[in-house]
């Protein structure tokens, strides 16, 4: 098939989805249409079963095959998502917010890739599976962090109080882009890329290069593309520019091996924040500001109908079922002491809303980052049950915890209903 046609079925799924589950299953849409691209999967893994003879399942898992999960979503749906994402964060309150943000978003990360890559190594020697240290570190590293396209999906149909609300989109938009950072460098230790050479001071080096660096470009290709729409007014063009923005940034910061999505995230806060003020006409906020909000629902329909769907590609042994399952429980814990330590350390100094702890741990989402990141992992023995673990959690997050949510929250903080 053609790349034009790849997208037409795709879109076609997805519009239809979408309808069935907008007139008939009324949940919310991005989850609906993850649990009906699920359903869809298993009912062919079923019929495949039943009938051997039908091949319906192969055809549409060849078709599923032609595209390529990992380079969809790291190298093309997450530039948008995370631009449209923090275009409409508002800085000044982020601003207040920078040290639960940043904390959570880096050592939060950090402290829960520990958690999960020592529990993820004795669950797999408890069931006797071979998992060296460092592979488990790599799982650790890809589920640690929330994930900003669930998250934000999520909390359009939740509320909670501002100050939560930009808590979670904060570190959702940051820690994304030290995840990936952090992953790069385990995946370099558990490959022996780096040979001998890769201490920790050229750890540290990757690190704050990557990321210093993506947030560095990030601001100097925000500020040209903000000067450049200050000095014309055509709606039109000034729309063009904040794609060529999204595009040659991210393209740029993969070539120059910094991180794409903190570059992101800083040129959307940029252009979100300053643009409306200074730089943007009523009518110009209009198109722009409602553009991408379009893209940013019909990408996160099309992710979520992927995610589902993708059951039919990730082929999993029935013998990683329970260390996939104990992975659940793990995560969460870990998740409890990333949110917990760098929130009691800031409770002096900052003042949270009541059940920030666990509304914060239990809407803690992982989506596609984590399935794309599992994915770009090399064809070892370990990477079938990492992309076993790394699926169920990501689901049970999505469906169980992003549907429950909100009850949560009209249960721990006090004024919500």
């Amino acid at each position: 098939m053609t790349l034009f046609d790849l997208v037409a079925v795709l879109l076609v799924l997805t519009a239809a989805f979408g309808w069935f589950n907008h007139r008939f299953v009324r949940l919310p849409q991005t989850i609906g249409l993850l649990v009906m691209g699920l359903a869809a999967s298993l009912l062919l893994v079923a019929i495949e079963l039943a009938f051997p003879q039908i091949t319906l399942y192969e055809d549409i898992g060849d078709l599923l095959r032609q595209i390529d999960f990992q380079n969809t979503v790291l190298n093309g749906m997450l530039a948008f998502l995370l631009f449209a994402g923090a275009l409409h964060v508002d800085l000044a309150v982020l601003r207040n917010r920078a040290w639960a943000v940043g904390s959570m978003a880096t050592v939060g990360v950090l402290v829960s890739t520990a958690i999960v890559g020592t529990g993820f190594w004795l669950l797999c020697d408890l069931f006797g599976v071979a998992m060296p240290f460092a592979w488990a570190l790599l799982f650790g590293a890809l589920i640690s962090p929330t994930d900003p396209v669930a998250v934000l999906s999520t909390l359009k149909a939740v509320r909670v109080p501002q100050t939560l609300e930009i808590d979670m989109t904060g570190e959702s938009l940051f820690n994304d882009g030290v995840g990936v950072v952090v992953f790069a460098v385990v995946l370099a230790i558990a490959t022996g890329a780096g040979g001998e050479g890769l201490d920790a001071i050229h750890i540290v080096e990757l690190f704050f290069y990557e990321a210093l660096g993506g947030a560095v470009l990030g601001l100097l290709a925000g500020y040209l593309s903000y000067r450049a729409m200050h000095a014309i007014d055509d709606y039109a063009v000034e729309v063009l520019i904040s794609l060529a923005l999204v595009a040659g940034t991210y393209s740029l910061a993969l070539n120059l091996h910094m991180s794409g999505p903190i570059a992101m995230v800083v040129a959307g806060l940029l252009i979100g924040n300053r643009g409306p003020r200074y730089a943007m006409s009523d009518v110009t906020q209009r198109y722009l500001f409602g553009f991408w909000t379009l893209i940013d629902e019909m990408l996160n329909s099309l992710l979520f109908l992927l995610i589902g769907l993708e059951v039919l590609v990730l082929r999993f042994d029935a013998t990683f079922a329970w260390v996939a399952v104990l992975c659940i429980p793990l995560v969460l814990v870990a998740r409890y002491f990333a949110v917990a330590a760098p929130l009691l350390a800031l409770r002096t100094r900052l003042e949270f809303v009541p059940g920030t702890i666990p509304v914060l741990v239990w809407g803690g989402l992982r989506g596609g980052i984590s399935i794309a990141l599992a994915l770009s992992i090399p064809e070892v023995a370990e990477k079938s049950l990492i992309l076993a673990a790394t699926y169920t959690v990501v689901v049970f997050t999505i469906v169980v915890q992003g549907l429950s949510l909100q009850q949560l929250v009209r249960r721990v903080v006090p004024g919500t209903s």
